[in-house]
């Protein structure tokens, strides 16, 4: 099971982004409200983790700046395999936190999947993890109802991946 460290959003952007995930199912598209154990929240991952001691990153990145990052998402993204995502603006800040979280965790010896290694890392923010191109056009006018949308991220937190739990992470 992965482990995710992951920005968290303040009340109002997670409203916003649930209410998106709402009218996306009710335009027949599967969203992360109803994906798999259907406890996800939305989030932004800084770090995916493949091996790890969770009580050592739980420390390592307590000791990270606790400090919000305010975020512009002005597009809308796809992978090749599917999953359709809003796309923050990658400002010096979030970069910077995204370096330091995979620093943190490096040092308690964990691994880190290659697509969260700083300079391979897309930042985004999952919509509909299982988007087909003929669900696009409706995921896309959708999308352009809320964009741009700028978002507070005041919380980091890890989530393990195949459960849903969210332990949100406090300053040491």
């Amino acid at each position: 099971m992965a482990l995710s460290v992951c920005l968290l959003p303040d009340p109002s952007t997670d409203h916003a982004v649930r209410r998106l995930w709402r009218r996306l199912e009710d335009a027949d598209v599967s969203t992360l409200l109803t994906h798999t154990h259907g406890r996800h929240v939305p989030h932004l991952t800084l770090a995916s983790l493949t091996s790890y001691d969770v009580a050592a990153v739980h420390c390592a990145v307590s000791q990270l700046s606790p400090d919000p990052v305010e975020l512009r998402f002005d597009a809308l993204g796809m992978f090749r395999r599917s999953r359709g995502w809003l796309a923050p603006a990658a400002t010096t800040s979030l970069l910077d936190r995204q370096r330091s979280v995979v620093e943190a965790v490096r040092v308690t010896g964990a691994v880190l999947h290659p697509h969260y290694r700083p300079g391979d890392w897309l930042p985004h923010l999952t919509l509909a993890p299982r988007l087909t191109l003929d669900e696009l056009p409706t995921v896309a006018a959708k999308v352009n109802e809320v964009l741009p949308m700028t978002a507070m991220f005041d919380r980091t937190a890890l989530v393990a991946t195949r459960t849903g739990e969210v332990r949100v992470v406090t300053r040491a």
